[in-house]
């Protein structure tokens, strides 16, 4: 049996115990190297683990010493664009039905964020993940606090910290690498609220794959509000630049766009292609036609999160920003 063959449900703890003829508190013992087993059972248990590949989960192993198997999920999301599945991915780390995770939304208040903080201690969670509302760096919660903290989309701005955030120069350069590879040369750019960091990495990102390839933006970067309004009030002015592909800042700024290509008869992706960023599910359904998105991994930076939090447990993790990687996610609007 083997956790990782297809269709094959992940080997438990009970599955070692019951193969072993112990019980799975023995197991456990065996495992976690407990005094109180004895050297032949404990090989003989850890033989049937190798022979299973069974490895430990880390909640169930941080439950075995002393810990709540409770985390506390802090959110300045308010559409939960971000810590939803963050949250998802988490989740799937932590094991299903083996945690509980407590989620507050602090609506970007820094009183009511440090209220959801002392309701989460009182509950003696075991640890914290943080989750920025932007992806510029933040105040860290304190560096007295009683249990370990990942902060996750928005970094911390103290390096001894565990952060785990989207790769945004990635994200704008494969959005350029697409598109020329799809044949476009005069391609556009708009983007949200200039004082973002992803709205500017992405620029960088996205002008950096231009100029390997000897091309450059054609008029400036367009920098407004995230919205579907300000991606629809800037296309009769791209337009008249003749371009043949538009980079968009979000997935909302994409959808104005793709909405005024048409009302105006630009065929999308034959005459104008269009790419947006974020892969946010509510948005893209929305579109026509389908919209070519980059997908943040929002779901790993939540597993990652999750998995250095457990380090962290264990006195494993150093800190340091982790940055995750980014892909295309191809539909119709660039020819998918």
């Amino acid at each position: 049996m083997s956790t990782d063959a297809p269709g094959r449900r992940q080997v438990t703890l009970r599955d070692v115990a019951q193969l072993a003829g112990v019980s799975v508190a023995t197991a456990s013992k065996a495992i976690n190297g407990k005094a109180e087993v004895s050297p032949d059972t404990r090989r003989r248990v850890l033989d049937v683990a190798e022979r299973l590949s069974f490895t430990p989960n880390a909640l169930a192993r941080a439950m075995l010493d002393g810990h709540t198997g409770t985390v506390g999920l802090l959110t300045h999301d308010l559409e939960g664009r971000f810590s939803l599945p963050i949250l998802m991915g988490a989740e799937d780390a932590f094991g299903a039905g083996r945690s509980s995770v407590l989620l507050c939304d602090s609506r970007g208040d820094a009183i009511r964020e440090q209220h959801h903080l002392s309701t989460l201690l009182g509950r003696r969670v075991d640890g914290l993940i943080v989750v920025g509302s932007q992806t510029d760096a933040r105040a860290p919660l304190g560096r007295d606090l009683p249990v370990p903290v990942v902060y996750t989309y928005a970094p911390s701005t103290d390096p001894a910290d565990a952060s785990v955030v989207p790769d945004n120069v990635t994200a704008g350069r494969i959005a350029v690498e697409h598109l020329l590879a799809t044949g476009r040369r005069r391609i556009a750019h708009v983007s949200g609220d200039i004082t973002y960091a992803a709205a500017t990495d992405r620029a960088a990102g996205a002008d950096a794959a231009l100029a390997e390839h000897g091309l450059e933006r054609v008029g400036p970067v367009r920098y407004g509000s995230w919205s579907e309004a300000w991606g629809r009030s800037c296309v009769a002015a791209l337009l008249e630049q003749d371009v043949d592909a538009i980079v968009c800042g979000s997935d909302q700024i994409a959808r104005g766009v793709l909405d005024a290509l048409h009302d105006r008869g630009v065929r999308v992706p034959d005459d104008v292609a269009v790419i947006g960023f974020d892969n946010w599910e509510p948005m893209i359904a929305g579109c026509r036609p389908a919209l070519t998105s980059i997908d943040m991994n929002f779901q790993l930076m939540g597993r990652r999160a999750a998995e250095r939090l457990f380090a962290r447990l264990d006195g494993r993790d150093p800190g340091g920003v982790e940055t995750v990687t980014p892909r295309v996610i191809v539909r119709e609007s660039t020819g998918g």
